[in-house]
């Protein structure tokens, strides 16, 4: 359902979004590459709060899906999330991206070594993904067998963390 009222919401929501980061420079995706290719994943931490926690308890690896991976999922859906008055399902979503840790690209690899060709990574929701190598890219599969391929690893946050930007949304459970 490609409404434009379901456009005009996000919208909202994504300038909200800018307002807000605009605001507060100390927030947790905060790192030193631009944010142009995220606002749909800033916009969706701004709703849950999410960012001051992760500033405040860092360092955290993100496993960022781009606008383009948000928009392949579900633009309609990642909308009725963010602007749900409930957002535990919108926490859940965004929890199983971070990764307690600074994970970056040389020691996924170097656990995929170790693991004979996989490797897994506790999400702080508590679930697992499975990391492995595709040619040259680490690809992550969740729970539901679906899989993000890292398009741009190692950006640095201010807080220690690490970003991978990653091309699909990678999901806890079926939503």
């Amino acid at each position: 359902m490609n409404t434009p009222a379901t456009k005009f919401l996000l919208c909202l929501c994504l300038a909200f979004s800018f307002y807000t980061t605009a605001q507060n420079t100390s927030n947790a995706l905060s790192y030193t590459g631009k944010m142009d290719n995220h606002k749909i994943l800033l916009a969706a931490v701004n709703a849950t709060e999410l960012g001051s926690l992760l500033q405040k308890s860092g360092p955290f690896t993100i496993f960022a899906p781009s606008d383009a991976a948000f928009e392949k999922f579900s633009s309609n859906k990642i909308a009725e999330l963010i602007k749900a008055e409930d957002k535990r399902a919108l926490k859940s979503l965004l929890s199983y991206h971070i990764v307690a840790g600074q994970l970056t690209a040389s020691r996924m690899l170097r656990a995929i070594g170790r693991g004979n060709g996989m490797a897994s990574f506790t999400t702080v929701q508590g679930k697992k993904l499975i990391a492995h190598l595709d040619g040259y890219d680490i690809v992550l599969t969740d729970p539901m067998g679906n899989t993000a391929r890292i398009t741009a690893a190692d950006l640095n946050l201010e807080n220690e963390g690490v970003v991978h930007e990653i091309d699909s949304v990678i999901l806890p459970a079926q939503m």
